[in-house]
């Protein structure tokens, strides 16, 4: 084991993601689809911080603790195993001992926006800082992949294409930042595979396309205008996220009646984003909603930004930042 003092810890801040675009592809032998989309993180965050302990360990704190597993199958305890399962071969002279993981959580649970998978890529920094791993960013791309499709992107933020299963990442170049006002479920969420489930039952019979992103929403990103973005969005599982929760189609057109340049719900739902202007547009829009349903929690947000980054760094050695 490595000699850690227990006074030692690491804290990273990792993003929320919403999908600008979601391209579906029919469902394959293994049963997943094949998929293009374009991430864009966004500035709501987890702060999640490691100590060295005598076992394994997680505890979630804030508005959506009650909600997160607090068990070895917890995707944040996996991530840390993971990394320190792999230590010895990317570098570390000895294997690292256990972690308490503590998870601030502002990101909800079970509504497309990646808190799961953001909270493993906060882990994965937060515990190559703390062992004092000499890695970059792209080193932990293999380990990210392994726990999940989303957590390579959170790794990076910013905007990016992915595609199969959504985790080969390609970065994609933008100027500026887009305004979004989020609509958040304060009842059930929705479970990733039920919506695939209700996508494949919406289009039996159907001859589903293999996925392609469109070229207005890359041209769109390069200037950041609201409008053109606002035109550009897409989610192809949108339909069945509304199958399954009807009221998201009033949320979204309420939404687009109040001014808002374009709405979607991102990835599997049931969190809508609607793209605006300005702050003063996020923040009318904000107060229309809230004003006129149906209830949910609104959050005001802007994107892209970066993806999981370190904040406050005890580890072994100075703090890397993992470039």
């Amino acid at each position: 084991m490595t000699d850690i003092q227990p006074s030692q810890r690491v804290t990273v801040r990792v993003p929320a993601k919403i999908n600008l675009e979601l391209a579906v592809g029919p469902r394959g032998d293994d049963g997943f689809h094949p998929l293009a989309t374009v991430f864009h993180a966004v500035s709501l965050y987890d702060r999640i911080t490691v100590t060295p302990a005598p076992d394994w360990s997680v505890t979630t704190v804030g508005p959506y603790a009650d909600l997160v597993p607090d068990n070895q199958d917890n995707l944040a305890v996996r991530a840390a195993k993971l990394l320190a399962s792999r230590a010895v071969e990317l570098g570390a002279e000895s294997q690292p001992g256990p972690v308490a993981v503590v998870m601030d959580k502002h990101i909800p649970v079970a509504a497309g926006m990646a808190g799961g998978s953001a909270d493993a890529a906060g882990v994965l920094l937060a515990c190559a800082d703390l062992w004092d791993l000499a890695l970059l960013r792209e080193d932990l791309e293999p380990l990210a992949a392994e726990l999940g499709s989303d957590v390579p992107f959170l790794l990076h933020g910013g905007n990016a294409v992915g595609t199969g299963r959504g985790d080969e990442v390609s970065p994609v170049l933008s100027r500026g930042e887009v305004h979004w006002v989020l609509w958040l479920s304060t009842d059930e969420g929705l479970s990733t595979p039920e919506v695939y489930a209700e996508f494949d039952r919406l289009h039996e019979g159907d001859e589903v396309p293999m996925p392609e992103l469109s070229a207005e929403l890359m041209t769109a990103l390069r200037t950041m205008d609201p409008d053109a973005v606002g035109a550009a969005l897409r989610n192809d599982l949108q339909a069945a996220s509304i199958s399954l929760q009807p009221r998201l189609a009033e949320v979204i057109d309420a939404g687009l009646e109040l001014g808002a340049r374009g709405a979607l719900i991102s990835g599997s739902g049931p969190t809508v984003a609607f793209v605006v202007a300005s702050q003063a547009e996020a923040l009318d829009l904000s107060m229309g909603l809230a004003a006129r349903g149906p209830k949910g929690d609104i959050v005001r947000v802007t994107g892209p930004v970066a993806g999981a980054t370190v904040v406050d760094s005890r580890g072994p050695g100075p703090s890397l930042g993992l470039a």
